[in-house]
């Protein structure tokens, strides 16, 4: 289990960096990009969201599984 929430916590890390860079890419810097790199951020934003949740989810799982304290 320890092995998994390691990778859940590397989840969470990975998806928040894609999603910073993903939020910078649709929105400041969206008159630098064409439309198709544009969509690609928007959509991106959202995968990279759930990306978050979902480790987030995970991580809570194997937290309790392992007798930790679930805050």
């Amino acid at each position: 289990m320890e092995r998994f929430l390691f990778y859940a916590n590397s989840a969470i890390l990975c998806s928040a960096l894609g999603l910073l860079v993903t939020i910078l890419l649709a929105y400041p810097l969206a008159d630098w990009l064409a439309m198709g790199w544009q969509i690609l951020a928007h959509i991106g934003t959202l995968l990279f969201a759930v990306g978050v949740k979902v480790a987030y989810v995970a991580r809570l799982v194997f937290l309790s599984r392992l007798g930790r304290p679930v805050h």
